[in-house]
């Protein structure tokens, strides 16, 4: 299947209209002393937002991206747009490596050259995978879905096109977040294929085999699955919001870039692990690369409806199946909001992996490249060895 080289291009002005806006901004007012409990604070977006207008680089921040080697594919009539970064080492194993929201493929600029020479940053040549990593249907510069009905499922599809058409019938994938849902599918899809599955974000659902799940939990297992509760009654009004009227959010976060930039810098710093500053987890400028790849190829929109048409194929009973039966790994990190109990994943999954890192958060491979890469290494080992 004919493939297109591709590198993203970000005009005079692009940037110029993007300053603009950043200059005519309308700003809020804001309750005193509130922090972050009615959202981003006032006086951290005023700041994020003139170091994006007077010192953010975006030209450098492109050419970031397109040292990357990237390409434009039609598939079904839809060009899908990804990097493969192919190892030098000609026995390196595929690895479809796929991001979630508010993320992009900017969340693995610093991991995919580990993966793909790891001798260089400690590991070993035989560690080495060749890097498929796709922008989602609808971000980025991947064409938007043409109408309704394509959920998660629709995306696992595609993916699996997408490594046939590259000739790689059996490979690894990885994902976390929309990347961890829908590589979850692929199980479920094409188990033949899959080498092994490996994500750093578990969904804790209870076996549905133990009369009592609860009793198989640690004391901290407990714990997590209480924070995880509290999440979802505090701060799931995003999903909401973009699961029902997605249509409705874009028109604001399209037109605006202190909206898209407070809309997703908001997510970063309530998942991101850090002790209050982002900057500890996530350069400023990480984060603006990544809401400017939003903002200049105007996929926030597109983005959204991802939300809508999972729960909608969840009710078409599109969700994926009780079981994974292929090698699977396992990456929690302490940040992230979804930490299931050990016991529980080891008796839905053929659990091969289990890795608890020291540090790192929902944006595992942005915040800590070096740990999820030595721990891709590791899983990677372990495959090798069944």
């Amino acid at each position: 299947m004919e493939q297109y080289r591709f590198n993203i291009e970000v005009s005079r002005e692009a940037i110029d209209d993007l300053h603009a806006r950043l200059d005519r901004a309308r700003w809020p007012d804001e309750l005193p002393g509130t922090g972050w409990q009615y959202g981003m604070p006032k006086g951290l977006l005023r700041e994020m937002a003139s170091y994006w207008r007077n010192a953010f680089d975006v030209s450098a921040a492109i050419a970031r991206i397109n040292a990357f080697d990237q390409y434009r594919m039609p598939l079904a009539g839809l060009d899908l747009h990804f990097i493969h970064q192919r190892s030098p080492h000609a026995g390196a194993t595929p690895l479809l490596l796929v991001h979630g929201w508010p993320g992009s493929i900017v969340e693995f600029l610093d991991v995919i050259p580990r993966l793909t020479q790891p001798e260089l940053f400690g590991g070993r040549a035989e560690d080495a995978f060749h890097v498929i990593c796709p922008s989602l249907p609808g971000y980025g510069y991947s064409a938007a879905p043409p109408g309704p009905g394509c959920g998660p499922r629709y995306v696992a599809q595609r993916h699996l096109a997408l490594m046939t058409a590259l000739g790689y019938e059996r490979f690894v994938a990885q994902g976390g977040d929309w990347g961890a849902v829908t590589c979850r599918l692929l199980p479920d899809l094409a188990p033949e294929r899959l080498i092994g599955l490996h994500l750093n974000l578990v969904a804790p659902v209870p076996p549905a085999d133990v009369p009592d799940p609860a009793a198989l939990c640690t004391q901290a297992e407990q714990a997590a699955l209480a924070t995880w509760q509290r999440h979802q009654k505090q701060n799931m009004g995003y999903v909401a919001i973009q699961a029902s009227r997605p249509q409705t959010l874009a028109y604001g976060l399209a037109d605006s870039p202190v909206g898209l930039l407070a809309w997703i810098g908001e997510k970063f710093h309530e998942w991101a692990d850090h002790g209050g500053d982002l900057r500890d987890a996530v350069s400023r400028d990480a984060l603006l690369t990544n809401v400017s790849l939003y903002w200049f190829s105007n996929s926030i929109g597109s983005s959204l409806r991802l939300y809508q048409e999972h729960f909608a194929g969840l009710a078409r009973g599109e969700g994926a199946g009780p079981r994974v039966d292929v090698p699977f790994g396992a990456a929690i990190y302490p940040g992230e909001f979804m930490r299931p109990p050990k016991a529980w994943i080891e008796r839905t999954h053929r659990l091969v992996h289990w890795f608890e890192a020291e540090r790192g958060g929902h944006f595992a491979a942005m915040e800590q490249p070096d740990i999820f890469a030595r721990d891709l290494w590791r899983f990677h080992g372990t495959l090798r060895g069944l």
